[in-house]
């Protein structure tokens, strides 16, 4: 039997990073992984959604470019299908043509053993991959998560697609129907609906990204409202059925909606049935995924490590890398603890949302003395000057320490701009400091401004 001083189950961005880093700090690694080396990220999801994201924003930016004087004349742009077979043929090209032999083999100079399929722990101390037994002192699980499928009467004969296969698909539907309304749907809604496709969506809850405040999430559905996307909120579907091409759903208030194509977008549960971790006494959660302390190892287990979307923790790569870093650290001997107070999230749509730590009614369940304020983006001078569409901020504080605790916006380039919040919820940086902070004129960032001065003046009271 081969032994490694590390077993990794799952190679996407976390048991990818993990293994990198642990070979290159002399730890013996072998990565367990059945499909793509990299995971979902730049093959299915982050990377693919992302450029067609771009592509749509591009095609639609051409079509009113008159309007913000770019240009003399409406411009004239190629039919929606021949555009689209461009966006994705790029989408392929940057997506590695979900073709994972260039990681692997940087992984494989690095010294670490890349074996392709299914690993399940035998025993303590062993995992077996296909016929072969290998040993670990220590074992990672990062195999990340599969898509939920809602129990929905007809689903199994519909024409069903994931945001997989959406994005590795060539296929532009005429119409679609989206289940979910979260950062996935969303970002699939504006996508075909830039494309010409006709689109709704049905949320169960109600709103559109429901753990951003309301008046983030409600600006997002007028924008794609504005772009044509039915938006259906606190709706269900109760049935679907198969029409020839077509997909009718049935909601639950009596409409039918028609697509050729239905996409699930409801969510994911960690990837865990396979893996025999019961072998080891270890279970999943209340939420179903797996129990990780501040140290990324499962409690109880002084050898087993969490990391990535299969912790149920925060689902983004950079938390999936973040958790990684964690998990290395503590492998080679160190001490470092996860702090995931001040994760960024996002959603990647035109006006984009961004958002960090908590939302005024999140941090009031939790027992904060919370306060907030909020400021229309639109109202920046870089929003008139460059008529780019605008949106909101808005920031909550805890009132008894005058600290930011929670930062949500949409707006213009949001994702890049958020990362000032992100930084100040971090370090705990008091109001009356970042109150201080000057903004280059004129930018989106000076958005900030007024926010922090109301919650510097509200919490001084």
């Amino acid at each position: 039997m081969d032994s490694f001083d590390v077993v990794i189950l799952g190679g996407g961005s976390a048991g990818e990073l993990i293994a990198s880093q642990l070979a290159e700090g002399g730890k013996r690694v072998a990565l367990i992984e059945s499909r793509l080396v990299g995971g979902e990220c730049p093959y299915y999801a982050c990377i693919p959604s992302k450029a067609m994201l771009f592509a749509a924003e591009v095609r639609r930016a051409a079509q009113s470019a008159h309007q913000t004087g770019g240009v003399s004349r409406a411009l004239t742009l190629d039919t929606e299908s021949d555009g689209y077979a461009a966006a994705t043929a790029r989408r392929d090209v940057v997506a590695e043509h979900r073709d994972d032999t260039g990681v692997v083999e940087r992984l494989k100079q690095l010294g670490v053993a890349v074996l392709r399929g299914e690993g399940r722990i035998k025993a303590e101390g062993v995992v077996r991959v296909g016929s072969i037994d290998i040993a670990y002192q220590d074992l990672v699980v990062s195999t990340g998560t599969t898509v939920h499928r809602p129990s929905l009467p007809g689903l199994e004969e519909a024409r069903v697609w994931t945001s997989e296969d959406a994005y590795s698909s060539v296929e532009l539907p005429k119409s679609i129907v989206i289940l979910g309304g979260g950062a996935v749907g969303c970002e699939l809604a504006q996508v075909y609906a830039r494309f010409g496709c006709r689109v709704a969506i049905v949320q169960r809850q109600p709103r559109l990204i429901p753990n951003e405040p309301a008046l983030i999430s409600g600006t997002l559905a007028e924008v794609l409202r504005s772009e044509g996307v039915q938006v259906f909120l606190n709706t269900q579907a109760v049935k679907v059925r198969s029409t020839g091409p077509a997909s009718r759903l049935t909601l639950d208030n009596g409409a039918e909606l028609t697509g050729e194509r239905l996409i699930l977008a409801t969510g994911k549960g960690a990837r865990l049935e396979p893996l025999g971790l019961d072998k080891l006494g270890i279970h999943p959660d209340g939420r179903g995924f797996l129990p990780t302390d501040d140290r990324c190892r499962v409690p109880g287990q002084e050898h087993v490590w969490g990391a990535g979307d299969v912790t149920g923790i925060a689902q983004f790569t950079h938390a999936a890398n973040y958790q990684g870093r964690i998990v290395v650290a503590n492998i080679l001997g160190g001490d470092a603890r996860a702090d995931y107070r001040a994760i960024p999230r996002g959603v990647y749509t035109e006006p984009a949302v961004a958002a960090v730590g908590l939302s005024e009614e999140a941090a009031r369940r939790r027992g904060y003395d919370a306060v907030s304020a909020s400021m229309d983006v639109g109202e920046t001078a870089r929003a008139f000057a460059t008529g780019r569409r605008g949106g909101k901020l808005v920031l909550t504080a805890d009132h008894q320490r005058r600290v930011l605790i929670g930062a949500s916006a949409i707006g213009p380039d949001a994702e890049e701009w958020i990362g000032e919040a992100v930084l100040a919820i971090r370090a705990e940086v008091p109001l009356d400091i970042l109150t201080d902070v000057v903004h280059p004129f004129p930018t989106f960032s000076e958005a900030y401004e007024p926010p922090l001065r109301e919650l510097a003046a509200v919490t001084r009271r």
